[in-house]
């Protein structure tokens, strides 16, 4: 028996109190045809004040008595003087936590205000059933990079409804001026990373609106509970998501029970009925699984959106003939009740006055994954009703579909199978959403893809990325054979789905499909002409980048001047710059200076920074396959028009490659950067992904790029992936690996500290596993393991006996030892097969369990016998500037630190525990690093960030999709004078847009 259930106030990191008893259907107001009266609901009801249970907002409400509403308004009272209280406490307890102007201690240690639980109630509009305007529209989201499932818009006037979350759908809306505050309802047709990958981050966009936040309710198959329970890791209190699942029920094992018997009618689902439509939800299984338990994430859903029936013009003068005067009973009978006649003895029925009444307009939402899917869609009997040709069609009465949105891989919709069923309905419009080809030459995000082409005008070296796909550069996988067969056979008339293509269905004078706001075409040789006729220096700023990279000595490698045997090849613009000195390098007042940073130790108050243009020997020889580091998310907190959040990919070519962090819209960005089939391939020669916190732009796209890499190694022999992070992201993938196979390793980013890395695996290299036996036998007497004091396990930057020592609880159990050795060894493995000497994580100072990362690569020979050190590349994550990072960062070729604010923002910064760009300067100054990208910029700097140049002698302004070549090291600072050029005219910072409140991500 298909099953409902309501989650009314589930809060994602409760402990969910009480499930209240299954009652019958007839609790409704009013019966649902749709639903048989033996279909239950139960209800999930959490109250977080009083610990009492709320009522339901689908029950009827009870009446309530005057002395009751006056109790309630002194709770209310009560209510607000204990949370004025609480606020006051709370920014005292902020004022004590600045330790010494250098970080808030209480937001390290995960005790800020931010975190408290709040009660959202449902959004409840007021409905206008009359002169309602309704339209579905697509959302292209994943359309230019075919890694995500697009979303459907379904509009009223005073009610939105979305249709799957993939991710960049956030980014999608911000970019055309969608507002996420006005979303009612979400729906999902599956529950998968391809479908709701964007949902997390969308959760933490509306509980940061306003001073409550927003809630929204969230529908889709029962499924939907293993995301939820997935999404407690890191979604905070102030979240508040209402869950609505319905199709299989749950047995107490975790399989499905299937509801469906072969054979059988199944009814839709009737999940929302109000005055402006009626949304029916059908569970669609695979065909195979008939008989045997669902695996979670198969159950796909179709939706079918039903408007009312307009109802009839009213005849005045059929009333009047029939005694009727004109007053309160022609209301009536437009409502559609009979009324009795005021001059004559008899009843008048609506039908007696009313024209006949025209059928509301019907759209499905099909969504058939795959071809097991589609046997048993073929075979569905709650669709008879709406083929044209069916019996139950003819008595029921006219029930025509307007729309179908197919959302399904064109490898089963162009079956010819599945051609077939969609001519059952008819002259129904036909949208096929699921990705097609032609598509990815029209980039969805066009202000982020104009960026990119400007940069790559400017720069190709170090943007290579064109923004504008065209169908001669797009690597994909050549077309199904069986696909090609298909179309010479007779097809069903059907349209290509486009970004933002309107349907109209109300008015009904407006019924059918509107390309008025569907982007025009625009391609790269088009915004190089628009940036030459806006900005004609570019043309000579583009030339002189150009001559950063013609080498002298006719394209040989770069050399360390370190004794008279070697010759240092110098650059044309190193000449340039020593003649120049004054204007351009010297350091100016206001400088950083030893106090700015806690413990900088090396940062330069007077003259020039002679080190900048000094070659390291770790360059000497270097080639343009050794490294290259791709930005590909360079924003904090949330995706916006110009920048995604968090993600760097490390390119070590034919030796394999790295993610550090891994915000939502990873997987899209390697497409934009690689194209479709050269994306793929860098997720399958991935052998780490390292993760710095819990915060979700960091980490909401990694499910993800998991998921494809499963998928794409699925017939080949491979290793699981590890995935280094936070110990509460484990909790997150374990959950979620419930829904959808990841195949991955986890170990916490506690054990790759250099202390623990090193005393773990160099025990086991000397006593080849004899220290697991000795740690077994390591126990007190009431049968508690411990470990020894001489282990060097030490993972954390504060004194013992600190606070913060409860919250970061170190590793050295015996338990976690025993667990963790096997994979720090396959660890130190795979890093030596990529040529790498080393990974360590460092803590730093942000929030419970932040790191940075350290990569070091192994020592080459040159062609002399030389041996040549490695180059050292260092992320910092989020942090405040602090002593750990430094000291890790010591000599670093690259340092990549965040600079989430501009240097007037520093008490900002120290709130949220961040950096502003000085400071990151500082930290790379300190360390003596070759070379500084400074990235993680405030969504407040829409496309460059303010910065004082005087700062960037070493230093770079990371954009998205900027790759940087090791080989290129040399000439990237002097890249920024030329920035500033494109730039010329963003040099402000964007106050205009809606951002969220730092306290969700950051």
């Amino acid at each position: 028996m298909p099953h409902i259930s309501f989650s009314s106030n589930l809060k994602l990191l409760s402990t969910a109190p009480l499930f209240s008893k299954l009652k019958p259907f007839s609790f409704l107001p009013k019966p649902k045809p749709f639903l048989k009266p033996n279909h239950c609901f139960s209800t999930i009801s959490c109250a977080w004040k009083n610990n009492t249970r709320r009522r339901s907002p689908f029950l009827p409400q009870r009446r309530r008595s005057g002395s009751t509403g006056r109790e309630e308004e002194k709770e209310k009272e009560k209510e607000k003087e204990k949370e004025r209280s609480l606020n006051m406490e709370e920014k005292r307890e902020e004022k004590e936590g600045m330790v010494g102007g250098g970080f808030n201690k209480r937001r390290a240690e995960g005790r800020d205000k931010n975190d408290k639980p709040r009660s959202l109630g449902l959004k409840t509009r007021k409905l206008n059933p009359v002169n309602t305007i309704c339209y579905v529209q697509i959302l292209g989201t994943g359309m230019d990079t075919q890694d995500t499932s697009p979303s459907v818009l379904l509009f009223f006037d005073r009610q939105r409804f979305i249709f799957n979350a993939g991710e960049g759908l956030q980014r999608f809306c911000t970019e055309h001026k969608i507002k996420l505050s006005k979303i009612d309802h979400m729906f999902l047709t599956r529950v998968c990373s391809e479908t709701a990958g964007g949902l997390p981050g969308l959760l933490l966009t509306l509980a940061g609106m306003g001073e409550e936040g927003m809630s929204v309710n969230i529908w889709g198959p029962s499924d939907l509970k293993y995301l939820v329970d997935a999404m407690r890791s890191f979604i905070p209190n102030a979240a508040m998501v209402h869950t609505h699942s319905f199709g299989d029920t749950q047995s107490n094992s975790g399989a499905a029970v299937s509801s469906f018997e072969d054979g059988k009618f199944v009814d839709p689902i009737v999940v929302i009925d109000d005055e402006v439509v009626r949304l029916s939800a059908i569970p669609l299984r695979p065909s195979q699984s008939r008989g045997s338990a669902v695996k979670p994430g198969d159950v796909a859903v179709i939706y079918v959106c039903e408007l009312p029936e307009i109802k009839g013009k009213f005849d005045k003068d059929k009333a009047e003939s029939l005694g009727l005067r004109a007053g309160p009973k022609y209301r009536e009978l437009q409502l559609g009740n009979s009324v009795m006649s005021d001059t004559l003895n008899i009843m008048v029925h609506p039908s007696d006055v009313l024209d006949p009444s025209l059928p509301g307009p019907i759209v499905l939402l099909v969504d058939c994954p795959t071809q097991s899917h589609m046997q048993e869609l073929l075979a569905l009997q709650a669709l008879n009703c709406y083929y044209v040709d069916s019996s139950d069609h003819s008595r029921d009465g006219s029930k025509s579909v307007n729309c179908i949105i197919h959302m399904g891989p064109s490898s089963v919709t162009k079956h010819a199978d599945y051609q077939e069923w969609m001519k059952k309905f008819g002259s129904a419009q036909h949208i096929m959403a699921g990705h097609e080809m032609k598509n990815m030459e029209i980039p969805i995000l066009k202000s982020s893809s104009r960026i990119s082409s400007r940069l790559n005008y400017l720069c190709p070296n170090l943007f290579p990325a064109p923004g504008f796909w065209s169908f001669q550069h797009i690597n994909s996988p050549e077309p199904n054979v069986a696909c090609e067969e298909i179309k010479s056979r007779s097809q069903c008339e059907s349209i290509s789905a486009e970004n933002l293509l309107k349907f109209h269905l109300r008015p009904l004078s407006q019924l059918g499909l509107d390309r008025s706001l569907v982007p025009s075409s625009l391609n790269y040789k088009q915004t190089v002409s628009e940036l030459v006729s806006e900005i004609p220096e570019i043309v000579d700023a583009a030339k002189n980048v150009s001559q950063f990279w013609q080498n002298p000595t006719g394209g040989k490698p770069l050399m360390h001047q370190e004794d008279d045997n070697i010759v240092m090849v110098e650059e044309p613009w190193i000449n340039e710059a020593s003649c120049s000195l004054k204007a351009n390098m010297e350091l100016r007042e206001g400088e950083v200076s030893i106090d700015d940073i806690p413990r900088v130790n090396h940062i330069q108050k007077e003259g020039v920074d002679l080190n900048a243009d000094h070659i390291p020997p770790c360059l000497e020889n270097i080639t343009r396959e050794d490294m290259e580091v791709v930005l590909l998310g360079t924003g904090s907190s949330q995706p916006s028009k110009y920048r995604n959040v968090s993600s760097i990919f490390v390119n070590l070519f034919s030796k394999g490659s790295l993610l550090l962090d891994c915000g939502e819209g990873t997987l899209a960005q390697l497409k934009r950067r690689f194209g479709v089939e050269g994306a793929d391939s860098a997720v399958k020669s991935l052998i780490c992904i390292w993760i710095s916190h819990i915060h979700a732009d960091h980490h909401t796209g990694l499910a993800r790029v998991l998921a494809l890499r499963c998928q794409l190694l699925m017939d080949v022999p491979h290793e699981p992936l590890l995935v280094i992070g936070p110990r509460p992201l484990k909790r997150f993938l374990d959950a979620y690996s419930r829904l959808e196979d990841l195949d991955m390793q986890f170990l916490d980013c506690r054990h790759t500290t250099e202390a623990s890395f090193d005393g773990l695996v160099d025990s086991h290299d000397k006593n080849e596993g004899s220290s697991l036996r000795n740690v077994k036998k390591m126990e007190t007497r009431d049968g508690r393991a411990e470990t020894s004091s001489s282990n060097p396990l030490e993972s954390t930057l504060f004194a013992q006996g600190s606070r913060m020592q409860s919250y970061w609880k170190r590793p050295g159990s015996p338990i976690d030892t025993v667990m963790t050795l096997p994979v720090l060894v396959r660890l130190k493995e795979v890093l030596s097969e990529a040529g790498l000497e080393a990974l360590y994580s460092v803590p730093v100072i942000h929030c419970p369990q932040a790191f940075g990362v350290v990569l070091k690569a192994a020592e080459r020979i040159n062609s002399m016998g030389k041996a040549i050190p490695g180059w050292k590349l260092v992320y910092s994550g989020d942090t405040r500037p602090c002593q750990t990072l430094i000291d890790a960062s010591s000599g670093a070729t690259v340092l990549i630190h965040e600079a989430t604010f501009e240097d007037s923002m520093e008490e900002e910064a120290i709130a949220r525990n961040h950096s502003t760009t000085k400071e990151a300067v500082g930290v790379g100054a300190s360390a003596d690093a070759y070379r500084i990208i400074l990235t993680h910029f405030s969504q407040r700097y829409p496309k460059i960030p303010v910065f004082d140049e005087t700062h960037m002698h070493r230093t770079c302004i990371a954009f998205d999709l900027m790759s940087v070549n090791a080989a290129d090291l040399h000439v990237l600072p002097k890249v920024v004078p030329h920035l500033k050029v494109l730039f010329r005219n963003e040099m402000i910072v964007d106050e205009s847009d809606d951002l969220l409140d730092s306290v969700v991500y950051q």
